[in-house]
This record gives C-alpha cells, sequence and structure tokens, in this order.
C-alpha cells in the first residue's frame, strides 16, 4: 500500500457511538450508528416557562386542536393572535442558546408559526375552493428576530425545514419504553388534523420518521462498505453493501404505507403551509423579515427531498445526475439540511470517489451484483416518490411547483431516469448473478412508462 493509499484509508468521519444524551451542547443533529439520521435523542416536547405564550399560541394554531375544537387557523385569526398577544422573546433565547437541542425546538416551533402565519390567507382561499393569491408579504419582528437568532444557533436557514422542524425533531413517543413503533409516534406541533395520530397529516409526517429509523443501519453499511473498498477487503465490502440494500429494503417497504396512512385525497388540505418563498406564486417578490432586513428574504419550502437517506446513497454509489436546471435544484437542497449532516454528505461523497467505490465494485460481479442491488432500491425508493407525486399532487392540483420550489412534473423523473440509465450501464457487469435479468427487464418497462407519464402530464400543463 502506497503512502497516500494509506491516507485514503485512514480518513474517517465521526460517526457517533455513543449519543451523549445529557450533553446539550452538542447539536441535536449529528449522525449516529444507531439512530443514523434522526436527532440523537428525541425531540424536546415542551419548552420552558418563558416561552408560555408561543408554547399557547401553537396549541390553539391547529384547524382543530388537541382537545378536538377547532383552533387559530380553522376560524383565519392566526395572524390576529400573533398581532396582539406574541411578545418579541430573543431576550429569552439568548438565556437558553448555549442548549442547543432546546433552540432546535425553538426553531421547529417558530418555523411553523412562520408558515402559518405567512400562508394563512392562502389556506382560506385554497378551501373557498380558489387559488391561492397571495401570502402575507411581511413576517413580523415578533417572528422573524427569533426565528432568524434560533435557525443560526441551530444551523437551520430560518424557514421550516424537514428535518430539524416539520418531520424529525416533530414527534414524540406515546411510550417512551416501546420505542420507534410506527403505533407508538405522536406529532408534537402540527397544522391541520395531525395531533390525532390517525389523521392523514400524522401519517404523512410519521411515515417518514418510520424510515429514518432504519438510516442507522444505512449509515453503518456505507461506512463498512468505504472502508472495505479502501483497504480492497472484498468480503468487508460486500458485506457492507448487504447492509446498504437490507437497510434500503426496510426504508421502502416503510415508504409504502403512506397509501393507507396518508390518504391522497387528504394530502392538498394540509400541503398549503408546507410550502416555501422560493419559485412560489405566493410570494412572488420574497418575504421581508421585519427588523432583520429591509430587502425581501427566499428559501425553499419544506420537503422530503431534504431528507438525508437517498442523497447518501446518491453519493455513496457515484450516481451521475445530469448537467441540468433540474439537477441545480437538487444541489440547492443540500442547504437545507442539518450542519452535520451535510458534513458527512459531502464527506461519503469525497470518500466514495478518493477509494473508487464504483470502479471496485464492478470488477468483481459479485459486488457488481450488490452495487447493482443498491440501485435497485434506490430506483424503487425513487419510483414510490414519482408514484406519490402523480397520485396526491399531479390528479388533485394544477400548482405548477413543489413544496420546495421545483417544477412539479419534470424534478423528479430527472434524478429518476438517471438511476435508471446508470442500472443499465452496470448490469452488464454482474455475470449470471440471478435476479439481474430480472431487474433490467424492469428497468426498461419503468423508463418508458416514466417518459409516456411525463410527456402526459407536461402536454397537459403546457410544460416545455
Amino acid at each position: 500500500m502506497t503512502v497516500s493509499d494509506k491516507v485514503i484509508a485512514s480518513a474517517r468521519f465521526e460517526v457517533l457511538s455513543d449519543l451523549r444524551p445529557d450533553d446539550h451542547s452538542l447539536p441535536a443533529f449529528m449522525v449516529s450508528a444507531s439512530r443514523g439520521f434522526l436527532p440523537r435523542t428525541e425531540p424536546i416536547t415542551k419548552l420552558p416557562p418563558d416561552f408560555d405564550i408561543l408554547e399557547s399560541i401553537l396549541a390553539r394554531m391547529p384547524i382543530k386542536t388537541a382537545s378536538g375544537k377547532p383552533g387559530l387557523l380553522a376560524s383565519a385569526t392566526l395572524g390576529d393572535a400573533v398581532h396582539q398577544e406574541l411578545p418579541d422573546l430573543t431576550h429569552a433565547i439568548h438565556k437558553h442558546q448555549d442548549d442547543l437541542p432546546l433552540m432546535n425546538a425553538l426553531y421547529r416551533d417558530y418555523s411553523f408559526l412562520a408558515s402559518a402565519y405567512l400562508l394563512e390567507p392562502c389556506h382560506e382561499r385554497f378551501m373557498k375552493g380558489q387559488p391561492y393569491g397571495l401570502g402575507r408579504q411581511m413576517l413580523p419582528k415578533n417572528i422573524a428576530l427569533p426565528i432568524v437568532r434560533v435557525a443560526e444557533i441551530a444551523g437551520f436557514k430560518p424557514f421550516m425545514e424537514y428535518a430539524g422542524s416539520y418531520a424529525l425533531y416533530n414527534y414524540r413517543l406515546a411510550d417512551p419504553s416501546v420505542g420507534l413503533d410506527y403505533s407508538n409516534l405522536r406529532l408534537i406541533r402540527a397544522f391541520e388534523l395531525g395531533l390525532d395520530p390517525q389523521s392523514s397529516e400524522a401519517g404523512f409526517v410519521l411515515v417518514h420518521v418510520n424510515m429514518v429509523k432504519h438510516s442507522g443501519q444505512l449509515v453503518s453499511g456505507s461506512m463498512a462498505a468505504l472502508d472495505g473498498c479502501a483497504t480492497s477487503d472484498r468480503g468487508a465490502f460486500d458485506a457492507g453493501m448487504v447492509n446498504v440494500i437490507d437497510a434500503l429494503i426496510q426504508v421502502n417497504r416503510v415508504m409504502n404505507k403512506m397509501w393507507s396512512k396518508s390518504k391522497p385525497g387528504d394530502y392538498t388540505s394540509f400541503r398549503t403551509f408546507i410550502f416555501g418563498i422560493t419559485g412560489q406564486s405566493m410570494f412572488p417578490n420574497g418575504v421581508v423579515y421585519e427588523g432583520v432586513s429591509e430587502q425581501p428574504m427566499s428559501f425553499r419550502g419544506e420537503s422530503g427531498a431534504n431528507d438525508s437517506m437517498i442523497p447518501l446513497c446518491d453519493n455513496l454509489l457515484q450516481i451521475d445526475m445530469p448537467v441540468t436546471p433540474l439537477t441545480d435544484i437538487l444541489t440547492d437542497f443540500r442547504a437545507y439540511r442539518p450542519g452535520n449532516h451535510r458534513e458527512f454528505l459531502e464527506w461519503v461523497r469525497d470518500r466514495s470517489q478518493a477509494v473508487g467505490l464504483k470502479a471496485y465494485a464492478l470488477q468483481d460481479p459479485t459486488s457488481a451484483a450488490l452495487y447493482l442491488g443498491a440501485l435497485n432500491q434506490v430506483r424503487d425508493f425513487r419510483w414510490r416518490h414519482w408514484c406519490f407525486t402523480r397520485e396526491y399532487i399531479l390528479k388533485r392540483t394544477a400548482h405548477p411547483t413543489a413544496t420546495g420550489g421545483s417544477p412539479i412534473v419534470t424534478w423528479l423523473p430527472n434524478q429518476l431516469q438517471a438511476v435508471l440509465t446508470q442500472m443499465l450501464e452496470v448490469s452488464g457487469r454482474c455475470g449470471e448473478n440471478a435476479g439481474v435479468g430480472e431487474i433490467v427487464d424492469l428497468v426498461r418497462s419503468q423508463q418508458e412508462t416514466l417518459k409516456k407519464e411525463v410527456e402526459k402530464y407536461c402536454a397537459d400543463r403546457g410544460v416545455a
């Protein structure tokens, strides 16, 4: 082994083995071997007394509250409550700023309030069968100043994100002794009916949490595969790839629960509140954050595309994305993740390239078949995601952009076609391993189906 090879083989990202649950100086989100991309400890559910008025408004905010009674969003009076009741609590944030998990909880709560405040008029119109129209164009300083401060401390954009707010830091365990079983998960915050665990809003969020439950194995398998490749240990590499595949199989099985846990016909009724600013007709000139900047600010909305599991696979497997404006959006989404997640994904990308993981896998038919198997699970995930988009959104609304601001018809197929293309390119390196022929047949069939579906929806919507 050369000196440069030794350097490559010794390079390693610090994935937590000790979660250090009592250490509040560490961020809530740090990649770990046991919890993967979930927060290293369960999310904080109750704010300190300094934030009682914020807690009160958030408890009264949902269309249906925990008590079952209509909330502020049901009567379109959230804006009034914000103006009349909420003080600027920046001084209280300063008091607690060294408690990073608490800062993450405050980021979650202020981002929920910010989204609800800005999009409340749009929801009111939508429920009357009208176009979304314009959202509120200014975020008042009693929300703007605190959200900017907690986002800065916690390491997020000052707008709702998938991990730090809407999904992965927005669950609690009904019974801590039972753990992360789906039936034991409950939402902390909700916009519509989500405080009812049987609601479609709860199902939408909690299926994502339940998927990410399996990310620890995905992280461990990825690290093992990289180590095996770096040291030319074929057995260790193959074992790591098996773990990657097994983890993705579990993720895809959970993902399939979405059909029963969150009904397609219900999605658009709470989707309004997870739209962002960037690329949305509701905010054509951005949003002014009062007391922060006189210039409008713009951020992407909450999106499952901000989850770190499939981007980890993209980077590990060196999936080649086309050079298009759609891929530029994929790159932009990288900024909307916890800082430690971003660092880990970048490290995996650089590490995989440095050790030549793809080329190493394709040198051996068994390893190549495992590599193809991992690609197949990524394909399965992205295909399901496209099917959800088709059934939950494309058949129910003409709004042209997804919540994150990407083009609703063409963005997901951009990434899916890249995976399908790469699968065909590498399939010939798998020898006579069982199942390869069936995978190739499926890929060719889905390529043609996807092409026809995209052409249909583009024609229906006048998309070039």
